[in-house]
């Protein structure tokens, strides 16, 4: 046999995508400490937090305003499945921490959806889980954007829309005339 047929199977990890935002990125650079377009191996067993303190998060925000611990994530599989996921907890006192429209107050954790966007303050953080099946380590590959998250990605804005705005792709009986109907017909 070559060493080729006698290696060890390869097993692929789950791995964490995250691109990051923040407006003022550029004049503060407070994502100077993490490492960009690079895979990085966490094990299973290990939680991965990000925040201020360099102690306890191996994921560091250079920010007065983040938290020691801004949030976590743990790695864990499913009961009687062989499906992996993330569980994010919300680790600060004093910001609220959103999973797309999901609120978290401190302490609340819910499963990361595969595809997500993570805000708290000016914060946003693109998520998307790529399936692996390794169960000793997971891996995350950050990458940084200079484009909101939320603009880049169409989300429905939070700012009011006037009555008088007819939106087309909201009728699709598009050219036929409305027929009016008296409330007491059947």
């Amino acid at each position: 046999m070559t060493s080729f047929e006698e290696a060890e199977t390869e097993e692929t990890a789950t791995c964490l995508h995250m691109t990051f935002y923040h407006p003022c990125q550029e004049d503060k650079m407070v994502f100077r400490c993490l490492n960009f377009c690079k895979r990085e191996q966490v094990r299973a067993d290990e939680m991965a937090n990000f925040g201020r303190d360099s102690n306890v998060c191996h994921y560091n925000l250079v920010d007065t305003r983040v938290s020691r611990i801004q949030f976590s994530l743990q790695f864990y599989r499913k009961l009687n499945s062989s499906e992996f996921c993330f569980e994010i907890k919300n680790m600060s006192k004093k910001t609220k921490l959103f999973v797309d429209q999901t609120e978290l107050g401190y302490l609340n954790k819910i499963d990361l959806p595969w595809k997500c966007i993570v805000c708290f303050g000016d914060y946003q953080i693109l998520v998307e889980i790529q399936e692996g099946e390794s169960m000793d380590y997971f891996e995350t590959h950050l990458h940084l954007t200079k484009v909101p998250i939320l603009q880049e990605r169409c989300l429905p804005s939070l700012q009011p829309i006037p009555e008088n705005v007819i939106f087309p792709s909201l009728f699709p009986s598009q050219g036929k005339s409305p027929i009016e109907i008296d409330e007491n017909e059947s």
